[in-house]
């Protein structure tokens, strides 16, 4: 299944979603786990100007925030809904922090993690068809259009 879009919205199908806080993360063949801002939740929360992201070998409890993103308009956490250990942090963001704009799902990932129970924690997370309806139904209640490259 290729990238779905959804007014503005790019929705890749094969990614896992956090659809409350819009938080992706995608599976790595090594058993890590990489995660990011979903491109609604870049467009809701505006231009990122600053990124913290908690130091490599930090472990990061599941509902805590692996970083926190701040836009100009926006302030807030991007909780672990995996829990694990910080194994890479995204170095570029601290320069550029609006990455995760431009790129949310490639460049602008924020960090990578060596997960605890992933077996465990990928049950509360949403993939494939049916997060592409879940993620159609968010941007319809919150009104949001993205702008798309």
């Amino acid at each position: 299944m290729s990238e779905v879009k959804y007014k503005g919205c790019k929705i890749p199908p094969e990614l896992y979603y956090d659809i409350e806080n819009q938080v992706w993360y995608r599976l790595e063949s090594d058993g890590t786990v990489v995660v990011g801002a979903t491109d609604i939740g870049q467009t809701r929360a505006g231009r990122m100007v600053n990124v913290r992201i908690k130091a490599v070998g930090k472990h990061v409890p599941k509902g805590k925030p692996i970083a926190s993103l701040e836009s100009g308009k926006w302030t807030g956490p991007v909780p672990a809904v995996i829990e694990g250990e910080v194994v890479e942090r995204n170095e570029e963001l601290f320069d550029t922090p609006d990455l995760i704009n431009d790129y949310p799902y490639t460049r602008g990932w924020i960090a990578r993690l060596k997960p605890t129970n992933l077996e465990r924690d990928l049950k509360e997370l949403t993939t494939g068809e049916e997060a592409v309806r879940k993620m159609q139904e968010y941007i319809d209640r919150e009104g949001v259009e993205c702008s798309g490259e």
